[in-house]
């Protein structure tokens, strides 16, 4: 199955220049959306731990990934969004700055840890996920994305980290 063929291209989305890729209609498709799970647990080659999703297209297939593999899920958000004490990560962006935080308590030292997003862009997002992994013991075993935007290099930022894609543009 050709999973590109559910990927809508919404041009000047979120703003004017960006041509954004909606994953909508493969998430409405009920055989696209278990090919698509089926897909990104047989690029994990690893013992997971936890799969750390990143808000908010990350939630879509963390969890599921997750329970896929036996591990448990841990949601990465903005600031405000968790309760209890948070470690948060600051990363840059075109124009200005942007936190991530994680519950102190969600990872322990040693745990396998798998990262996953919906799409790997500039690498921002992702670099700044991995750090807040490192900073509480955590041991990334690798990072999975639903799409690559090739043109954009974010797998640069993420050097050093396995890094797999289920399509790439």
């Amino acid at each position: 199955m050709d999973l590109k063929t559910f990927i809508r291209d919404i041009p000047d989305f979120p703003s004017q220049g960006i041509l954004f890729k909606d994953i909508t209609p493969l998430l409405k498709n009920p055989k696209a959306l278990r090919t698509t799970t089926e897909r990104l647990v047989q690029m994990v080659h690893d013992e997971i731990d936890i799969v750390v999703g990143m808000e908010s297209r990350g939630f879509f297939f963390a969890p599921v990934l997750a329970s896929s593999l036996n591990a448990g899920f841990v949601p990465v958000r903005k600031p405000g969004k968790l309760p209890g004490k948070v470690v948060g990560e600051t990363y840059a962006l075109e124009y200005g700055q942007d936190t991530l935080e994680i519950l102190e308590d969600s990872i322990s030292k040693g745990d396998r840890v798998l990262i996953h997003d919906d799409v790997l862009a500039t690498g921002g997002t992702a670099k700044a996920t991995c750090a807040l992994v490192e900073r509480l013991g955590g041991k990334i075993v690798q990072c999975n994305f639903l799409i690559e935007l090739d043109f954009l290099r974010g797998r640069e930022q993420l050097n050093g980290f396995d890094v797999k894609s289920l399509m790439r543009y």
